[in-house]
């Protein structure tokens, strides 16, 4: 079984913002998966997440939005991978990264948190850092743009930075096709 987890926050005012890289890449391999038959995202009150899944070869795949926001986000990994008996080569989570250019992603398993409070909450909630990571890269061009960190991940992506970024799911998308088979 694989548990991918896309991270980011909840509601609409959210919902195309840099630091939901993560939810946008779930949102295009949850179309991957349509003709696996993938389920609806459900709100699971349990995992205070949104969950849908589908089996592929055999194999169980859950797609998880933590519904915690983002710093929180290991409440919700940790509740889910104690549910289904995951061990972390189990779990791939992805996440915006401001340190890596746009459009760019690097995938790196056991490494810690470089400072993105989703990746260290998860760390801290499952008690190891040896799991494997997406992170695409969500920095612009001119660094000027980043003077106000939180500002600048909690906008939208410019007119421009979303061809860049659309390519960028795509390819997160076909790297996490090949982490699960």
């Amino acid at each position: 079984m694989k548990l991918v987890v896309g991270l980011g926050n909840p509601g609409k005012i959210y919902a195309k913002t840099r630091h939901n890289a993560g939810f946008m890449v779930l949102d295009k391999l949850r179309e991957e998966f349509k003709e696996n038959n993938i389920s609806n995202w459900e709100l699971s009150k349990k995992f205070n997440a949104e969950v849908c899944g589908c089996t592929i070869s055999g194999n169980k795949i859950v797609l998880t939005k933590p519904m915690t926001f983002m710093n929180d986000s290991g409440q919700a990994v940790q509740l889910i991978a104690h549910f289904y008996k995951l061990t972390p080569a189990d779990l791939i989570v992805i996440h915006d990264d401001k340190d890596i250019k746009l459009g760019e992603i690097k995938i790196q398993t056991n490494r810690s948190s470089a400072g993105h409070n989703g990746a260290q909450s998860i760390i801290d909630h499952i008690g190891t850092q040896n799991f494997t990571r997406v992170r695409v890269g969500v920095a612009p061009e001119n660094p000027k743009k980043m003077s106000d960190t939180a500002k600048f991940v909690l906008n939208r992506f410019g007119l421009f930075e979303r061809k860049k970024i659309e390519g960028a799911v795509k390819q997160t998308v076909k790297e996490v096709l090949g982490l699960i088979k």
